[in-house]
């Protein structure tokens, strides 16, 4: 399959009355994100609540969108884990179950050196051959990645994309300067200022709920080069990225799905549902994008 690029919803996991996964309804979400325009899509990730999820619910989770998809978009799967050994099974199996690519977050709570970081990611990126998506989230993970840590990692064969998450679009431009073709900038917050500075896709929790209207952003600001049409789209969209966004980044996807009348169920415990008192605005937003 060709380059990854464009808007790639990083998808919830949808969870039925009683808690547990929703496969008819993930399926049912697949196609309709397919169908409103979504370019790629990436199963467990920290929206679809794979710390949450046992080992044989992530491998239905990635083989039911991965079969339902069948091939007409690219899917990456969210592989993160903080042993390395099971970063690399996990890996592993996505790969056989026909995955495009992995997405994988560093380890999260043993405050990795750089070298341990890099020996992670070699570790997983030699047990495979589909590409690995580096996702540096420094805010959930308590990891941050430096532009010169990704210039050692893009010298990894096959380790060739970034959902870059810290929130700085200098950080952007020190990557493409350091890495060159090397590696391949993914948004992973501010996706219309990412694409000026050269970002080739997003990685979009917002996509959930309003695919088309982030493929549109991307179109726009990229593929037709119009930036002005794109920054005015993005200007209309702020408000639901500023309602998703926050510690309750999941249980407010999962409200807003509900309200457009897309269910997903309630995220699991620890996590909370979206608390009553956020409803309102939440729901305003919503309808001044005529979403529901």
């Amino acid at each position: 399959m060709a380059g990854f690029r464009g808007s790639y919803t990083v998808m919830v996991t949808p969870f039925d009355a009683q808690g547990a996964l929703d496969e008819d309804g993930l399926r049912g979400f697949v196609e309709w994100q397919i169908r409103e325009g979504s370019h790629g899509l990436i199963p467990l990730g920290s929206t679809g609540e794979f710390l949450s999820m046992t080992r044989d619910e992530r491998a239905r989770t990635a083989s039911a969108v991965i079969s339902q998809a069948a091939g007409r978009v690219p899917v990456l799967v969210g592989t993160a884990a903080e042993w390395t050994d099971e970063a690399v099974d996990l890996s592993r199996e996505a790969e056989q179950l026909g995955a495009d690519g992995v997405m994988v977050v560093p380890p999260y709570y043993s405050s990795p050196t750089d070298d341990e970081i890099f020996h992670h990611y070699r570790r997983i990126a030699e047990a495979i051959s589909i590409p690995v998506m580096v996702y540096n989230n420094p805010n959930t993970s308590n990891v941050d990645l430096s532009a010169a840590l990704v210039a050692r990692l893009a010298d990894i064969d096959n380790v060739s994309y970034i959902k870059e998450s810290s929130g700085s679009i200098p950080r952007i431009n020190d990557i493409q300067r350091r890495c060159g073709d090397k590696m391949t900038v993914f948004a992973g917050y501010h996706p219309w200022e990412s694409y000026c500075v050269g970002a080739s896709g997003y990685v979009s929790v917002f996509a959930n709920i309003a695919p088309a209207l982030s493929a549109r952003l991307f179109s726009l600001t990229v593929d037709q080069g119009d930036r002005e049409a794109g920054r005015a789209l993005y200007n209309r969209v702020l408000p639901l990225l500023d309602a998703l966004a926050g510690d309750l980044y999941v249980s407010a996807t999962k409200a807003a799905m509900t309200h457009i009348g897309r269910p997903v169920g309630q995220p699991r415990a620890p996590r909370l549902p979206l608390p009553d008192d956020r409803h309102p605005a939440l729901l305003q937003v919503l309808k001044d994008l005529a979403l529901c």
